[in-house]
């Protein structure tokens, strides 16, 4: 059984093209975008992770609404693709990484955003409970994490996308916040449980 896609995988699609999915120009693609913006909870946010950035195209968007954005990927030619569609992301507080997840997780940092998007399917589970643990460590107090993959059936899925929702359904610490779905994809955002609890516990 296998735990994850192969990266020689993601090398020979991004080898093959720049954008190999279709992010850029895609309805889909377009549309899940917007939905995600339009679901996070606040405008702007101090720092933000965004695993298995590809393109660079989600990176864009998250950019114009961070100071500083880590993006990572496994795949050096996705990062070539991204740091093409970039070229100034040094400016725009973005820094692209080379990074093998789950091994590469960034446990020390401290992020208000992580956003895991059409990322996790392609993992086990015990690598998707691996990054999902790093992920909610990572959050500061007033942080989000926001999952967002596809729905139905393609021949690289590891695992379906229900069970990765319910994986991080079940981390200690967080509560949903915002649940969308719809014929397409699914989309969730938690958030720390910690600040709930201060708002009700102060005096009116």
């Amino acid at each position: 059984m296998r735990d994850a896609q192969p990266l020689a995988h993601f090398e020979t699609l991004y080898a093959q093209s720049d954008d190999p999915w279709d992010v850029r120009s895609a309805w889909y693609e377009q549309r899940k975008r917007a939905i995600l913006l339009a679901s996070l909870g606040k405008p702007h946010y101090r720092s933000a992770f965004e695993p298995g950035c590809g393109n660079g195209e989600m990176s864009v968007a998250l950019a114009a609404r961070c100071d500083r954005l880590l993006a990572c990927d496994g795949a050096t030619s996705a990062l070539d693709a991204a740091r093409r569609r970039v070229p100034d992301a040094a400016t725009r507080g973005i820094r692209f990484e080379t990074r093998r997840l789950p091994a590469d997780w960034p446990l020390d940092d401290t992020f208000d955003l992580v956003v895991l998007s059409e990322l996790l399917y392609y993992f086990d589970e015990d690598a998707i409970a691996s990054m999902l643990a790093g992920a909610a460590a990572n959050l500061a107090p007033d942080g989000e994490l926001v999952l967002c993959h596809y729905l139905h059936d393609f021949d690289d899925r590891i695992t379906p996308t229900a069970t990765v929702h319910d994986i991080a359904d079940a981390l200690p610490g967080l509560r949903r916040a915002l649940h969308h779905r719809d014929e397409a994809f699914v989309l969730d955002v938690w958030r720390p449980v910690a600040p709930l609890q201060k708002i009700q516990g102060e005096p009116a």
